[in-house]
């Protein structure tokens, strides 16, 4: 994925002259060729995220349409003031395009982990976010959000789908069934199709939870029961959920990254594994769960 953000940014800076980049020295060698040829567009403000923010912010009241990128650790958790007040507050747009997800760098210890991002950019109005589940869908998802000066949050991570869905903005079903509807957010299908492998459930997918599909949501939970498992903190799409189907009896089952701060290192598969979102601890929600 961060690939494939490269390579559409570089293709986007050579051919849109509005596109502008800002980083602070994350991946920044992966773009020195595009800078030496667009100086005034390829910006390095070195270690200062919060100053990543404001730059953007400002080359935005330009007319450019700025792409930010760092860590999500980095580019939301430590900027979350500048992006409230240099983009939200200012009327400005700018796409934040992070990688590292929620605990893809987690060998780098919990100073490189966020699963708490998508959540904090949902306490801003208006802000578009896309969590691709394949490198095949980042390169649509980021020249769409390079032609409209809207903010836009594109979250990238090592995790991966086998298939790409270029039209997943929608809730898209991949499996049908007839006791519950499974949403899949992004990286999360592939370990929620292995999950539910013979169990009768509706399997629906999206790589855009913000905004979420709740027309899509209200035509295929016909059984009430709703299982929403998102790459992030555990519920922070409930209450959009949850007010869509508001006026029909319904079940709810909120699973996503835990609350609990595991003081550990160790590789994402272990994490997944902590906060049971591998196949094995999916499946043993679920069938807890399942009426």
């Amino acid at each position: 994925m961060r690939q494939a953000f490269i390579d559409t940014a570089t293709a986007l800076i050579e051919e849109d002259p509005r596109t502008a980049l800002v980083l602070a020295d994350i991946s920044m060698s992966a773009f020195e060729d595009a800078a030496l040829k667009h100086p005034d567009r390829i910006l390095n403000v070195g270690i200062r995220e919060q100053l990543m923010i404001g730059v953007a912010g400002g080359l935005a009241l330009t007319g450019l349409r700025p792409i930010a990128h760092s860590y999500a650790t980095f580019l939301v958790d430590r900027a979350y003031e500048q992006i409230k007040l240099d983009l939200a507050h200012q009327g400005t747009g700018a796409i934040l395009v992070s990688v590292g997800a929620s605990y893809d760098g987690s060998s780098a210890g919990y100073t490189h982990m966020s699963p708490m991002d998508v959540q904090l950019i949902d306490t801003l109005p208006g802000w578009t976010v896309h969590v691709p589940g394949h490198p095949g869908e980042v390169s649509p998802l980021l020249t769409a959000a390079a032609a409209h000066d809207d903010p836009v949050y594109l979250r990238l991570s090592t995790q991966t789908n086998d298939i790409a869905y270029a039209d997943a903005h929608l809730l898209r079903p991949v499996r049908h069934g007839t006791k519950a509807l499974v949403v899949a957010v992004g990286p999360m299908l592939a370990p929620v199709l292995e999950a539910t492998r013979g169990l009768d459930v509706t399997v629906a997918y999206t790589h855009t939870p913000r905004p979420f599909d709740t027309t899509g949501l209200r035509a295929l939970a016909h059984s009430g029961n709703v299982a929403l498992i998102e790459p992030y903190l555990a519920g922070t799409s409930t209450h959009v959920v949850s007010a869509a189907i508001a006026d029909r009896p319904h079940r709810l089952l909120s699973l996503g990254v835990t609350r609990r701060d595991l003081h550990a290192y160790g590789t994402p598969a272990d994490h997944a594994r902590h906060h049971g979102l591998d196949p094995a601890g999916l499946r043993a929600s679920l069938t807890t769960w399942l009426p």
